[in-house]
């Protein structure tokens, strides 16, 4: 290892004092050619043919060297802080996606007051002409298997949400590859930064499609430059663009979500196509199709499947879904039950969506819906295979520019959804059904570029997807509730 390590060390230097003498070298022999052009010796023509291949090897090295120095660093961010009183319904609700939803009854302590629900740190720039970086970390996430208490300092962790590099295969950005961890282009609403998107949740009949919205992977866009400009003119206006995630879309990524190891030889291939156009009234709309294939091994763990009391210990039950050591059809004592994937390697996964966007000028309409196979907890067989889903959302908004309430010039946005979702999150523990039939009615307030809020009641009609493991309660029961969800947000 030694011996490997000094051969390395000498193999860089040597090319970094390659590189010093070929400098030394070029202005040496200038030096020598003009001292003899002014002795006399040559002429300035047999001067200049001289030096003419020294001086074009050294601004080559000095092209070289400066090239690499080009680049730009730019940084942004925001911070969301939520609030959540629960106005009514069952108790001890938990809201999967949303930690400041519940009280005292609800499971694995969820905060119950504020809850700083997003931290968000952006470094981009260019290097080059072929080069955009993007790297974006998450300072409040939270930790699978920790506590909430004060004791343990649990929440608030930071954690990557982005690191990527797009290489423009050309300078005009129409061509780029992007590899590295980043959004998955399925789905408008997934692919909407939650700084722009005016509802406080993504939808669960589509961000169900990819954890955290992100993979690592490799993805090719196409987007024209009249697209591009387009695409631009929809971010300029605050019309809630998604961003450039290209008019066509064709990647593979590993298919277990952000920040998670692959668990099979097996990637997703994902392909996406949209298309914005604007009208001789100048008001602009996008419709856009995709989907996704590939295999999805889903994570198992303990829950209570009977509402029984739970036991100390469990065992797996059988591919028949009847427990080897007592026959019973759930487990070996109490209501504890660890459910069987009926493929270790992957199941299933694949979808098909699509979506449509009126841009609020000043009236709005976006909706999508999508159809698939996935992983799917049954539990009367206490089995993971593969199921059906459908689902999708409405939402209607209305745009006032000008708003002058309390401050001059604010912007408020009215919006109205619906969501509707008959499947399954496979990225949750077990991959448990979800019958999501929800609305919500609210408004962001757009007090200054710095300051948003964003007021909304939410009518809730799911499934509770937080695990207990807790005697005499259920898991992945339906709830209703009523919340009125609060979030202020800094933009910098």
């Amino acid at each position: 290892m030694q011996f490997i390590q000094n051969k390395l060390v000498a193999a860089v230097s040597g090319a970094v004092l390659l590189m010093a003498g070929q400098l030394v070298l070029a202005d040496s022999t200038n030096d020598l050619v003009d001292a003899l052009v002014s002795k006399g010796v040559l002429t300035e023509e047999e001067g200049k043919l001289l030096t003419k291949g020294h001086q074009g090897e050294m601004d080559g090295v000095k092209k070289k060297e400066k090239s690499y120095a080009r680049g730009s660093f730019n940084f942004r961010g925001y911070l969301q802080a939520r609030n959540t009183p629960v106005m009514g319904g069952d108790n001890g609700v938990n809201l999967w996606s949303d930690r400041s939803v519940g009280n005292d009854s609800s499971l694995n302590d969820q905060d119950k007051n504020f809850l700083i629900r997003r931290a968000r740190l952006i470094f981009f720039g260019d290097v080059g002409d072929r080069l955009y970086y993007y790297i974006q970390p998450d300072l409040a996430s939270s930790i699978g298997g920790t506590s909430n208490s004060n004791a343990s300092g649990a929440g608030n962790f930071a954690q990557l949400r982005d690191y990527y590099g797009d290489f423009h295969i050309t300078k005009n950005k129409v061509h780029r590859i992007r590899v590295g961890q980043s959004k998955v282009p399925y789905g408008f609403e997934n692919l909407q930064s939650s700084q722009n998107r005016l509802a406080l949740d993504r939808v669960d009949a589509m961000n169900s499609a990819v954890r955290d919205e992100r993979d690592l992977g490799a993805f090719y866009y196409y987007t024209p430059e009249n697209v591009q400009a387009l695409f631009k003119e929809i971010q300029d206006g605050g019309l809630k663009h998604s961003g450039n995630y290209g008019m066509l879309a064709l990647g593979i990524y590993n298919g277990q979500g952000a920040n998670a190891r692959d668990r099979n030889d097996n990637v997703h291939v994902v392909a996406r196509a949209t298309y914005p156009w604007k009208t001789e009234s100048g008001q602009i709309y996008e419709m856009g199709i995709q989907g996704y294939s590939g295999h999805y091994v889903s994570i198992t763990g303990r829950y209570n499947a009977t509402g029984g009391s739970v036991a100390s210990s469990t065992n797996t039950l059988s591919s028949s879904g009847v427990n080897a050591g007592s026959g019973s059809g759930t487990t070996a004592s109490g209501a504890t039950a660890i459910p069987f994937m009926s493929d270790s390697n992957g199941i299933k996964d694949e979808r098909i969506g699509l979506s449509f966007m009126k841009y609020p000028q000043p009236w709005g309409l976006e909706a999508e819906w999508n159809w698939g196979r996935t992983p799917g907890l049954d539990m009367e067989t206490n089995r993971i295979e593969e199921k059906s889903l459908r689902g999708g959302y409405i939402q209607t908004m209305y745009k006032i520019d000008n708003f002058n309430f309390i401050y001059d010039n604010t912007t408020l946005l009215p919006f109205i959804k619906w969501q509707y979702f008959d499947g399954y999150n496979k990225a949750e523990l077990n991959s448990p059904r979800n019958q999501v039939n929800d609305w919500e009615i609210g408004a962001e307030w757009q007090i200054a570029p710095e300051v948003e809020l964003v007021a909304e009641y939410h009518r809730m009609n799911r499934n509770n997807l937080v695990t207990g493991n807790t005697t005499g309660r259920i898991d992945y029961a339906r709830f209703e509730a009523d919340v009125l969800r609060i979030q202020l947000q800094y933009n910098y």
